[in-house]
């Protein structure tokens, strides 16, 4: 994915799973998955807890309140944001309002 592909995320941003995608935790894969028509996608521990978060009513800089509270001291930031850009640039995400 080329770095213009990418959408600028801001505080302020509302993020929503996508209507055509569902998050949900799958024993057999022992992982937070995001199923779509077409298939599915395995997440990473830190994907699964950002993306539980996406629900349309936290804004990014709650998303990092919820993530700072439940694990102290972890500098995460910089990644929740990179990784909701790569979210918003594959469709996962839509912004409310």
């Amino acid at each position: 994915m080329s770095p213009e592909a990418l959408q600028a995320v801001a505080p302020q941003t509302i993020p929503k799973i996508a209507p055509m995608f569902r998050l949900q935790w799958e024993d057999a894969q022992d992982a937070h998955v995001l199923l779509y028509p077409e298939g599915m996608v395995k997440l990473g521990a830190s994907a699964g807890e950002i993306l539980k978060r996406c629900n349309g009513r936290l804004d990014v800089a709650g998303i990092i309140a919820e993530l700072k509270a439940q694990y102290p001291g972890a500098d995460l930031e910089a990644d929740v944001y990179r990784f909701l850009e790569v979210a918003y640039a594959q469709g996962w995400l839509r912004s409310v309002g």
